[in-house]
């Protein structure tokens, strides 16, 4: 039997992580109080039980005692059961953003300021974070990739790193992305929008791929950038990182920023056991 406790920020994906885990085949059960953990994993441990996969959602609302869920999961690993702990995270600028769209309450801000609640939260989840087997950053994942990376640990088995990839493209003239690590300028590279037949078309049409990486500094630039990542990837594991963004602009950020971000993407794929992201961040705008 395998067992996954669900936790995380309130705001990182945790409900939507349980849904995904229950279309999978797992017997999902939120918020179960801490103190009843011990009696529900006996019943569920017990010869007569013919449950295979349980996941259970657990979080601040109850002012919970994480040593005492710790010690219980130590417990039955001991004896041989798979427990794992999946932490749901997600940035502050992106918990505030989710927060306000949906008009719910923090369980800590009642009466408070959102940001309090947060910081607040993550004080309190800190060494649960720290004991988790995996976490998943969902800032800037669609709930179709967040399924793709529980498919990959919970349905087939994949070493997992803990480290989200995100590859976005953008247009300098939109402003750099807040929260980008790296940052490449590929401004440097001959333009399609000068030329007539490409420039209504973005770096997803085949035509500009061809254009933007038939020059030879562009295959360079790539071969480049893809062996500098894949070096850079285990360090961060290494340090802890959850989440790295590599920023790729170019003037609009519709042409030569999504050709070379496409081509990063398809040289870093299924190439570690990290996620790996990518999105379009200005490629609709004028």
């Amino acid at each position: 039997m395998r067992f996954v406790i669900v936790t995380g920020m309130s705001g990182g994906g945790k409900r939507t992580a349980l849904k995904l885990l229950e279309d999978m085949g797992f017997y999902c059960v939120d918020n179960l109080p801490i103190p009843l953990l011990d009696k529900f994993c006996e019943l569920i441990t017990m010869p007569e039980s013919d449950l295979q996969n349980v996941a259970l959602g657990v979080d601040v609302r109850t002012g919970q005692n994480f040593e005492e869920m710790c010690t219980i999961l130590d417990k039955y690993r001991q004896v041989g059961y798979i427990m794992n702990m999946l932490f749901m995270e997600a940035s502050d600028r992106v918990i505030l953003k989710r927060y306000k769209e949906s008009r719910r309450l923090h369980p800590l801000a009642q009466g408070g300021r959102l940001e309090e609640g947060i910081r607040k939260e993550r004080q309190i989840l800190s060494t649960l974070r720290s004991r988790a087997d995996y976490v998943i950053d969902t800032s800037n994942l669609l709930t179709r990739e967040l399924k793709e990376e529980l498919e990959k640990i919970f349905i087939h088995n994949v070493e997992y790193d803990n480290l989200m990839v995100n590859i976005i493209s953008f247009g300098f003239k939109n402003g750099i992305p807040a929260d980008a690590d790296l940052i490449f300028d590929v401004r440097f590279l001959p333009n399609p929008f000068y030329v007539d037949e490409l420039k209504t078309k973005t770096g997803n049409d085949p035509e500009v791929q061809e254009y933007v990486m038939g020059f030879p500094e562009s295959r360079q630039f790539l071969d480049k950038l893809t062996d500098m990542i894949r070096f850079l990837i285990p360090c961060y594991v290494k340090e802890g990182k959850y989440q790295l963004l590599v920023a790729i602009g170019c003037t609009g950020g519709k042409h030569r920023s999504v050709t070379l971000a496409n081509a990063l993407y398809n040289s870093l794929k299924d190439q570690g056991n990290y996620g790996l992201n990518i999105m379009h961040r200005d490629i609709h705008l004028a």
